[in-house]
């Protein structure tokens, strides 16, 4: 039997990508150079946005559109407590205050309904997030953020590629972010870029990633800003792998077919929701446990999987229920039931552009034994 381990994760880097890196460090230009500029025209087309803006992470670029978009301190925006925290603290940082909105259980992004209603006179914006890759319900987070005279950040990080009725995710509100941590479709290691059609956002989102100067001529400095640069040794990775996206994605929807097809026949699993998936772009593969088991047994399942060499991990706590957030915000476990619930259920499996089939089985194998074991201690 093989007992290799599977990575949770394993980014599609192949010699293209670092023969493009060592060409860089070949010549003398390694920050706010060509490359960066090429990289954030790609990450642009495929979002179908005019500009795009170059940093060093997804995090970065998040908090750089809260600042570009004037959000001030005491300000509200809807957003979603089923994300990674820095959907939350790119708000925090600006003292803008998070206002969570319970999510949608078929597709875990903000139910629209329960977003429309949440809106006061003290809301001025939504960050709604394509968790998981998923674009369900952007075009009814538009349309209410029109009518009700809002602001829209995207948090697009986990969708690079992804398509909705013809609509490139990047592609919705005033701005979106696009973050290339080394489990995203493609990576640059660490990095991210800010996508946006309007010509002031993308101004002053070159300034503050650069110490705030009012030209990249030194030393003039117009306002505040932050070392948020990427360099142009990490743009290059991203250049190329956005030539291969494409052919990534098509890698990583064949993935999400395999384990559908051998995930299919568990009854005791909700497998991963996803709007549109012959244009979706698969970030992660996260199945559910059914109702019936509870965190302790997700919990233990990923215990035993991983003791047989298999990457896992649960996706996501959610942010409501973090301890800095419960003491600044006050928000308490309760809040979110359908997050709360969700959450405590799902489990990350392992999910990149090369599964193979042997892999899909293997974690099908100890899943199946892992859920059995579980349901045995309930009979």
């Amino acid at each position: 039997m093989n007992t290799t381990p599977i990575p949770l994760s394993n980014p599609d880097v192949t010699r293209a990508e670092i023969d493009a890196v060592v060409a860089v460090l070949q010549t003398d230009r390694l920050s706010i150079g060509p490359r960066t500029e090429a990289f954030e025209a790609a990450v642009a087309a495929r979002a179908g946005r005019k500009h795009g803006i170059a940093v060093n992470s997804g995090t970065s670029g998040l908090h750089l559109c809260v600042k570009a978009l004037g959000l001030e301190p005491g300000q509200e925006v809807l957003t979603t407590p089923f994300s990674f925290v820095a959907t939350t603290n790119c708000l925090l940082f600006e003292r803008v205050k998070p206002v969570f909105v319970d999510i949608d259980p078929v597709s875990y992004n903000m139910d629209p309904a329960a977003m429309e209603a949440a809106v006061k006179p003290t809301t001025r914006g939504i960050l709604p997030v394509e968790v998981f890759g998923n674009m369900a319900h952007f075009e009814a987070y538009e349309r209410i953020a029109k009518k009700r005279g809002l602001l829209m950040l995207e948090d697009c990080c986990e969708a690079l590629g992804g398509v909705l009725s013809g609509r490139a995710a990047g592609g919705f509100g005033e701005c979106g972010v696009f973050a290339f941590y080394p489990n995203k479709q493609i990576t640059t290691g660490e990095g991210g870029v800010i996508v946006t059609d309007r010509d002031d956002i993308r101004d002053l989102c070159r300034s503050l990633r650069n110490q705030g100067r009012a030209t990249d001529a030194w030393p003039s400095h117009a306002r505040l800003g932050y070392n948020y640069r990427m360099s142009e040794i990490t743009a290059p990775l991203g250049e190329t792998q956005v030539k291969r996206l494409d052919e990534i994605l098509a890698k990583r929807r064949a993935a999400a077919a395999l384990y559908a097809d051998v995930l299919g026949d568990l009854s005791e699993l909700h497998l991963p929701p996803m709007a549109q998936p012959a244009s979706a772009s698969w970030f992660v593969y996260v199945v559910r446990l059914a109702d019936a088991f509870d965190q302790a047994d997700r919990d233990a399942v990923i215990d035993a999987l991983r003791k047989q060499g298999i990457g896992c991990s649960n996706y996501f706590v959610p942010i409501h229920t973090q301890p800095y957030i419960m003491e600044m915000l006050g928000t308490k476990a309760g809040d979110f039931p359908v997050t709360e619930r969700i959450a405590a259920r799902t489990i990350a499996l392992p999910f990149f552009a090369n599964l193979s089939l042997e892999q899909a089985q293997r974690v099908r194998e100890a899943l199946a034994g892992a859920i059995a074991a579980r349901a045995r201690r309930r009979t």
